[in-house]
């Protein structure tokens, strides 16, 4: 695409949110390690999941694709990121600010969507046990995931065409660390009723209509936990879905802090707001998933001990 055709720009300027070299530094070496951890934590999900025939199962079939979404989504963001936090080069280009932003949008509609189908996951295993296995068939998994997908890449796709009939005509300058929907509409100089029309229609449906469908599952699940009659019994069925819970109030927390205002009032605070998003929440998930799983503790054990001895031999 053609950006000094479209925009008026050729390539923006991600400036960070700190003009100090002193806070640059202490930034990149921060973010650099959240992203190794966040790196390291979701590959050994994936690979622990992948090779352990005890864990193929549909809760950790999803489970291991919601590892791979966010490798994925940090790895859009925070290469860059901190390529800008260590060099004098702060710039990218216009189509590769519209390929960060495509990426970042569909990715995280991809999490929404696949927390949702977790949640649907969480609620036949415990109110409809019986049927769980009929229910949720590999069949219907590989669907339910194919739908996530399709949902994700048109909602990304249908922002980010709508953002190359943006005019960009003033400044070039981003006070962020990435290219973000908010930050590049308020750059805009052209009308964008359009633009905040479908972000908002488009938003209800792919995250409140996951996130109501979340909170009728938990609704129904707290409900048959309750009629449980040993505490062992309650205390097992709520800790399948203790994780699920964690991270998606995670998600949605630091989500709703950035988004659920008016364009108008985005500020520079809000971007730490959504470093908390965009680093921290994919860095916390494998701790959240893994801590209190025995499952996932055993075969995190067997894959780590497994290579531990490959190497002695």
């Amino acid at each position: 695409m053609d950006g000094s055709n479209q925009s008026g720009v050729s390539e923006f300027l991600l400036l960070g949110i700190s003009d100090s070299p002193e806070q640059q530094r202490v930034l990149f070496w921060m973010i650099l390690a959240m992203y190794l951890v966040t790196v390291a934590g979701n590959v050994f999900i994936i690979l622990a999941i992948s090779f352990d025939p005890r864990l193929h199962t549909p809760m950790y079939f999803f489970l291991a694709n919601h590892s791979f979404t966010d490798l994925f989504f940090v790895s859009n963001t925070i290469p860059k990121m901190l390529v800008s936090l260590q060099s004098q080069n702060k710039a990218i280009s216009y189509a590769g600010c519209l390929t960060q932003l495509y990426f970042l949008v569909s990715l995280v509609a991809l999490d929404n969507l696949i927390l949702a189908t977790m949640a649907y996951d969480h609620y036949l295993a415990i109110c409809r046990p019986l049927h769980y296995s009929t229910a949720m068939s590999p069949g219907l998994c590989i669907l339910l995931l194919t739908l996530c997908w399709a949902l994700s890449v048109l909602y990304g796709l249908t922002h980010t065409l709508l953002m190359t009939r943006v005019t960009f005509c003033g400044s070039r300058k981003i006070h962020y660390i990435f290219c973000e929907m908010y930050v590049l509409l308020r750059l805009a100089c052209s009308n964008t009723q359009v633009n905040h029309t479908v972000l908002i229609a488009t938003g209800c449906f792919i995250f409140l209509t996951p996130l109501g469908f979340m909170i009728m599952s938990y609704v129904r699940i707290v409900r048959t936990i309750l009629q449980i009659p040993s505490a062992t019994g309650k205390y097992k069925a709520f800790s399948t879905c203790a994780s699920h819970l964690a991270v998606v109030s995670l998600f949605y927390g630091t989500l709703g802090m950035v988004y659920l205002q008016p364009l108008q009032t985005y500020s520079m605070k809000d971007s730490v707001a959504t470093v908390m998003y965009a680093v921290v929440t994919p860095m916390m998930n494998p701790f959240i998933y893994s801590l209190r799983n025995k499952d996932m503790h055993g075969a995190l054990g067997r894959l780590l001990l497994g290579k531990a001895f490959r190497r002695l031999t």
